[in-house]
């Protein structure tokens, strides 16, 4: 924990008096305009991948990067959806698997999740992607990493606040490589009602 105060009172020492005016605007506005749902993994840092300001994407980090389909009843993930595209007015979302991912490792291998119950109970939100590649070979969980990402822009799509925002609203899915730092867009959406960006990231 003392690494994180020393980071803190080097934040507040090296790093805010520079931004000091960005902080000022933002402690009255927050105009987020992506939606960026990432893993929760320690080493897929969203701001850092895309070079963003403070106030730019609002983050939404879940195991897997998963999005549940829609269904009615209280859900952080649903909430934060909601939030940023009904209330804050995102005009982007982005859904970002990335290499190694452990969950996705973890499902490729059926990795015995006994343990972790919760866990196991969350990643079953992954269960069509898994069944599609299945066969896939010793590439697996890149291929896994690859059709998680298209499943849950697929899910994306079910969420009401999403569906209302067709045709104002871009979704894109990407996957980050972490030794390479490359990132590649995976698709397309255009099927789904919402529009696709084609380029690569």
């Amino acid at each position: 924990m003392q690494d994180l105060s020393d980071g803190v009172a080097r934040f507040r020492r090296e790093v805010f008096p520079a931004k000091a005016e960005l902080f000022a605007r933002l402690a009255g506005t927050h105009r987020p305009t992506t939606l960026f749902i990432g893993c929760s993994d320690a080493r897929v840092v969203p701001e850092l991948i895309t070079q963003s300001e403070p106030g730019e994407l609002f983050v939404v980090r879940t195991a897997g990067n998963l999005v549940p389909a829609y269904a009615p009843g209280p859900d952080a993930v649903t909430a934060s959806i909601e939030y940023a595209v009904a209330v804050l007015g995102v005009t982007g979302i982005v859904v970002c698997g990335h290499s190694a991912c452990g969950a996705m490792t973890a499902l490729a291998e059926d990795t015995d999740l006994g343990a972790a119950p919760s866990v196991a109970g969350w990643l079953r939100h992954a269960d069509a992607s898994v069944a599609r590649t299945a066969g896939a070979g010793p590439d697996r969980v890149s291929a896994l990493v690859r059709e998680n990402v298209r499943a849950q822009l697929a899910n994306l799509a079910t969420h009401p606040s999403v569906a209302r925002a067709a045709g104002t609203l871009t979704l894109r899915g990407w996957v980050y490589d972490i030794r390479s730092g490359a990132v590649a867009e995976v698709g397309p959406v255009a099927d789904r009602g919402v529009a696709p960006t084609p380029q690569t990231a």
